[in-house]
């Protein structure tokens, strides 16, 4: 196993742990302090880095549990959250722009609807681009639990989507 560095290592992170503390904590302020929280964290245990199996996983999962952490003691769940990361087909107009604006906007309120294990569950396999097994390490749930989340996430989300869309709602 190579040594693991702090600066190339741990540092790259930091927008990932961004992301999700974000998605929990719906608080841009909060969610900067919970990665400087986690960073902070993770270099006190500098000495135990070879024991983890990954030690990105581990810093996800720190982040999480002090997001929550903080998302209970702030109650910041009435705030909405829009995406960082947003890939807008190319328009050929501003008619074009405004419609694909407004169909994100729709989607970006549609998963903020979601139950958070949902929410985070999409999150992360959607946007963050993780693994069943890596989402089920960081949420201490199984593979099987993650699957059977992310379809009814997604299947709800569609189906609210099709229904407003539908009808103009």
């Amino acid at each position: 196993m190579q040594e693991l560095s702090f600066r190339n290592d741990i540092l790259p992170l930091k927008d990932k742990l961004f992301r999700l503390a974000l998605r929990i904590t719906f608080n841009r302020t909060e969610a900067e302090d919970v990665v400087q929280e986690t960073l902070i964290r993770v270099w006190n245990k500098r000495d135990e880095w070879k024991q983890f199996g990954s030690i990105e996983a581990y810093c996800l999962i720190v982040a999480k549990n002090l997001a929550i952490d903080r998302r209970e003691r702030k109650d910041a769940q009435t705030v909405e959250l829009t995406l960082e990361v947003e890939r807008t087909p190319e328009a050929s107009g501003p008619y074009d722009h405004l419609v694909n604006k407004e169909q994100m906007d729709l989607i970006h309120r549609l998963v903020n609807e979601l139950p958070e294990k949902q929410r985070l569950i999409m999150q992360l396999r959607d946007i963050e681009g993780k693994s069943y097994k890596e989402i089920a390490t960081i949420l201490h749930l199984t593979e099987e639990q993650v699957k059977v989340n992310l379809f009814r996430a997604r299947q709800k989300v569609k189906q609210r989507y099709l229904d407003i869309d539908g009808y103009g709602l």
